[in-house]
């Protein structure tokens, strides 16, 4: 048996006008939670489109748990799970019958009551897919993922729009899917969420992985200095005047500045100064070490939600 889940070679994919996805090679090995990250249009989604057998690849090797999609779609399809950004079922199904229908096109599939426990849909089992809320929507749509006990399951930012508390709840999932042993490939637009969930990362942009390993490796690797932020109530304003009078950069990110500082003792009272007499109406002042959010800013130049 293979220990990669997932090997791919020189993957490529062109639509009119664009090149989605320019010879990426990747490897996923069993047992793993993967994240796969890039800002939009970095090619990510075509990429786990094409891993999932939903588009065809112009060029490029794909092996999926051991087997090349050309010639052994069927078993591999068997033994993945997908669940995509949005899922569309019928208004007055219920989370019941649809575990019941999915699991009929499988020649194994799980027990229904046991997939609703894993997604804490019991007590929502007999209400009709409309009455739902997002959060359980998603939890619906795990479930349906991992109708047919999958050794390889697929989550395509499985928590956008969920509120702290469901988002929690579906990283609770995730961890009991990997203590399972199986793997997991997701993709997310939070960085939180990847440092907590995922063993390793790969940074996509412009079609191309742009590095991979764990979190910490990641941070390790750069050597990125420790972060000053200045904080804002409002959108932050245009940080080129206070740059230039504290000679550094000064990078926008959300609502807020953020500086590298190689000697934060050092050169954090120039900053104070400096915000001070050029009258920043900054609202607070952190200061921290490198998170995976620096690594990407460094590789790519864009936030992730960019």
């Amino acid at each position: 048996m293979s220990e990669l889940a997932i090997r791919i070679r020189g993957l490529r994919k062109q639509f009119p006008g664009v090149l989605a996805v320019d010879g990426l090679d990747l490897e996923v090995r069993r047992g793993e939670v993967f994240g796969l990250l890039g800002p939009n249009g970095a090619g990510k989604t075509t990429t786990l489109e094409i891993i999932e057998g939903l588009q065809t690849a112009d060029a490029g090797e794909i092996e999926i748990l051991g087997m090349p999609w050309k010639t052994k779609a069927q078993e591999i399809r068997a033994r993945i799970g997908v669940q995509l950004q949005s899922t569309s079922l019928f208004n007055k199904i219920t989370p019941r019958e649809a575990i019941e229908l999915f699991g009929g096109y499988y020649p194994k599939a799980r027990p229904t009551q046991e997939l609703l426990d894993l997604v804490q849909l019991n007590e929502k089992a007999d209400a009709y897919h409309v009455g739902l809320s997002g959060g359980q929507q998603q939890r619906l749509a795990l479930a349906l993922a991992l109708v047919n006990d999958p050794e390889l399951v697929f989550l395509d930012e499985p928590t956008t729009g969920l509120d702290p508390q469901a988002r929690r709840g579906l990283w609770e999932v995730v961890r009991r899917m990997k203590a399972e042993g199986r793997t997991v490939l997701l993709t997310t637009h939070y960085m939180d969420e990847a440092e907590v969930l995922c063993d390793r990362i790969a940074i996509v942009d412009h079609g191309k992985v742009l590095q991979v390993g764990t979190p910490r490796q990641l941070i390790a690797e750069l050597g990125l200095p420790s972060v000053a932020e200045l904080a804002f109530d409002q959108a932050p304003p245009d940080p080129s005047t206070f740059s230039t009078a504290i000679g550094r950069p000064v990078d926008i990110v959300e609502d807020r500045w953020d500086m590298h500082l190689e000697d934060p003792k050092g050169q954090l009272p120039g900053i104070l100064e400096a915000a001070d007499r050029l009258a920043v109406p900054y609202a607070q002042l952190h200061l921290r070490r490198p998170t995976l959010e620096d690594v990407f800013l460094q590789l790519t130049g864009r936030s992730l939600r960019d």
